[in-house]
């Protein structure tokens, strides 16, 4: 009995994964083919704001801290790409792996600071320490001030490929994106990962183990840092200028309603987050209707229906624990 009992488990098993791999297959297939429909623009900010959006949910989703800082990260590494490309000549590669350093950097020190509170406290510490980095941008020489860093050159991608097309730009920020997800995957299915998930779910208990709590929070919080700045970056050459609008609050506000709007502990979920509050800023920019507005009802109308987000009330349907969805939120 017990050996049928397994033999049924490792079977539904199998057959999540299967059906697993053939959405991400299906969803690899529709990017790939995406610019030949969309305008790649739009495409490309998308992905980038998707990834910023997972960076952000590795710290929340998966750790349980709330931050008010993120665009610290974000905006902090679009200045360092923009400026390293700009003034100082270096190629768009040398240039992300700058804004990427400078952003975990930043999320060291910021962090160093934030972890050593938690809750309410833990989110003001972030936003205030936001909001010093905002004023820094305002008034420094390094970031031109309100009028940012304009008119920044793609240039060519390892000397070859040459990133002022519009499709060879957004596969070169999809294969970025890609990484970036795999990243995230195997970081939170890593044993650092799982320790992450038992400090959110009991911070006593993990303690009580033996685990360094701090550390491992301090970790989780640079990998959120360097995954937000490498969005920053790839940002910062699509649109090609970098701006005080990367650093304000209301970035980390936006990405904070992405994750919600998807569901928070969900590798999907703040992708699809992202999509629509993208897509609806994007097609709501030229008409009457003021997209704040429209955004917050959205916003209201998921948090009263869906408890969980958008992909976390799916995974914890009927339907979505039948094709092998899990949701342990």
């Amino acid at each position: 009995m017990t050996e049928i009992t397994e033999t049924m488990r490792t079977e539904k098993n199998r057959t999540a994964l299967s059906v697993q791999a053939a959405f991400l297959i299906i969803g690899l297939l529709l990017l790939l083919l995406a610019p030949f429909f969309f305008y790649p623009i739009f495409l490309m900010k998308l992905l980038c704001f998707a990834l910023f959006a997972c960076a952000f949910n590795l710290l929340l989703g998966y750790t349980g801290l709330l931050s008010f800082g993120h665009a610290t990260f974000f905006g902090g590494a679009a200045y360092f790409t923009a400026h390293a490309v700009k003034e100082w000549g270096f190629s768009p590669e040398l240039g992300i792996v700058i804004g990427v350093v400078g952003a975990a950097a930043l999320g060291l020190v910021m962090g160093f600071f934030a972890i050593r509170r938690q809750g309410i406290y833990f989110a003001m510490i972030t936003l205030a320490l936001s909001q010093m980095f905002f004023f820094f941008c305002l008034q420094s020489d390094f970031t031109h001030g309100e009028d940012g860093i304009q008119s920044v050159p793609r240039g060519h991608l390892f000397g070859l490929l040459d990133l002022n097309d519009a499709t060879n730009m957004y596969y070169f920020v999809l294969a970025v994106f890609v990484v970036g997800i795999l990243i995230i995957w195997r970081f939170i299915n890593s044993p650092f990962g799982m320790i992450l998930k038992s400090i959110r779910e009991n911070e006593q208990r993990a303690i009580s183990l033996g685990y360094s709590v701090a550390r491992y929070k301090l970790g989780a919080f640079v990998m959120s840092a360097a995954l937000a700045g490498l969005a920053g970056a790839v940002k910062s050459l699509v649109f090609q200028f970098a701006t005080l609008t990367d650093v304000a609050w209301q970035m980390s506000g936006e990405v904070i309603l992405m994750t919600l709007l998807g569901g928070i502990g969900t590798l999907i979920g703040p992708l699809f987050g992202a999509g629509l509050v993208v897509t609806l800023e994007n097609y709501l920019a030229t008409s009457e209707f003021p997209v704040t507005i429209i955004t917050g009802i959205v916003f209201m109308i998921c948090v009263l229906i869906f408890r969980r987000g958008i992909i976390g009330e799916f995974y914890a349907s009927r339907l979505g624990r039948k094709l092998g969805f899990v949701y342990r939120r």
